[in-house]
């Protein structure tokens, strides 16, 4: 089985509202992809996805694995959204070291 993974950009997410960025990765997630987004959900949008995930979790769709690199302080220390972040099937994806600028995780298509 061949896993797929969708690399969107900034962009892409940027041109969204916040419910729409998070059914665009939750129904990718659902479709068995790992979905990793440039310039990543605020805390907010990352804590919606999980609530809806929750909603969602049955035999099917087992819930997602999610994991970013954190936010950095910007200008005057105001806080921005994390850097990246990849999310996946939580049967697929397993993440197994997280650094400040390195994510391993594990990929395996069942």
């Amino acid at each position: 089985m061949e896993v797929k993974m969708d690399l969107v950009s900034e962009d892409k997410i940027n041109s969204m509202g916040s419910m729409e960025k998070l059914r665009f990765v939750l129904d990718g997630v659902k479709s068995g992809n790992i979905v990793v987004l440039e310039g990543g959900l605020t805390s907010e949008e990352q804590m919606k996805l999980i609530e809806l995930t929750m909603a969602e979790v049955n035999d099917d769709f087992p819930g997602i694995e999610m994991n970013g690199y954190p936010t950095k302080r910007g200008f005057l220390n105001l806080r921005r959204k994390t850097r990246l972040t990849v999310i996946g099937p939580a049967n697929t994806m397993r993440t197994i070291k997280k650094e400040n600028d390195l994510i391993s995780a594990i990929i395996s298509a069942t």
